[in-house]
């Protein structure tokens, strides 16, 4: 999957937000690590992949999809931050054999331990680990981008209406 166009996007968002909320000399590392695990939690609710106590099935999946856009937005702004956006690079995902609970659990830690390197190969694993995750819920590269696209805009939109 080629990102540099995602980047881009990801990058003029980043920086609206951070000149209307006047963060731009703000360290958002932090807060963008803490508000990707939020997203990721809220995805595996919306899964309800942990469930095992419920019959209730997974949320339509435009509902998923919705939410996996989410993380790519903060896994894209965490990329920006450590200045990985300046690079060209592709992500190859390849399944990892694991089922969508254990999938979670390695894209937890993953995230940890970027957190703790920022590492580019941390920040590789990060992103080929969360679009296997997306793989084993059914969700195309295709399908991946095009969300992405629309999730933008309502970002968009969400802060000319103060969200």
């Amino acid at each position: 999957m080629k990102l540099t166009k995602l980047f881009d996007m990801q990058k003029a968002l980043d920086q609206h937000i951070e000149q209307k909320h006047q963060l731009q000399e703000e360290d958002l590392f932090s807060r963008k690590v803490l508000a990707l695990l939020v997203e990721v939690g809220e995805l595996a609710n919306e899964t309800r992949c942990f469930k095992f106590w419920s019959v209730k099935p997974s949320s339509p999946k435009d509902v998923i999809l919705e939410e996996f856009v989410d993380g790519v937005h903060f896994i894209l702004s965490l990329g920006i931050e450590c200045g990985f956006d300046r690079q060209e690079f592709e992500v190859a995902v390849k399944p990892s054999g694991l089922n969508v609970t254990e999938q979670f659990l390695l894209l937890y830690e993953t995230i940890d331990r970027f957190k703790l390197d920022k590492s580019f190969s941390g920040f590789l694993t990060v992103i080929e680990t969360y679009l296997q995750l997306g793989i084993l819920l059914g969700i195309s590269q295709t399908e991946m981008e095009q969300a992405y696209l629309r999730k933008n805009e309502v970002n968009y939109q969400r802060q000319a209406d103060n969200y």
